[in-house]
């Protein structure tokens, strides 16, 4: 295969409320955390073991303002985007790493005012 993929697909439920950073020429960012579980159970212990991982969501422009307007700390949502790393150099001079999710779609799959609960039928979709 010559060709390559860097496609993600994510359900999980928001960490914390859209933060805004707007720029002068009228563009606009949104960042926010969502967490995704795996469970299993332990064969040796019958334990159940449930991990999380949380990835950093970042979404622009217009689709920015609707998750700024519509998503709320808890909330479940689909997002689908590409791995996207930045690097930077900190204090000490030292290189530092963060892989984000470039969000292309998303749809919201909380419906509002049930407090969190999953359900298709109110959900809202949106590409870029």
């Amino acid at each position: 295969m010559s060709g390559t993929l860097n496609k993600v697909m994510l359900i999980g439920h928001t960490g914390d409320d859209v933060k805004m950073h707007y720029f002068e020429g009228g563009g606009s960012i949104g960042r926010f955390p969502i967490a995704t579980n795996e469970s299993y159970t332990n064969k040796a212990t019958g334990e159940k073991i449930t991990n999380t991982e949380w990835h950093s969501v970042v979404v622009k422009n217009k689709g920015a303002e609707i998750c700024e307007k519509y998503l709320k700390k808890g909330d479940m949502v689909y997002i689908e985007g590409r791995l996207k790393t930045r690097k930077w150099q900190d204090e000490e001079g030292k290189d530092r790493y963060n892989t984000e999710v470039q969000c292309t779609e998303f749809t919201f799959l909380s419906p509002k005012g049930d407090g969190g609960s999953t359900t298709n039928s109110n959900s809202e979709t949106e590409s870029f």
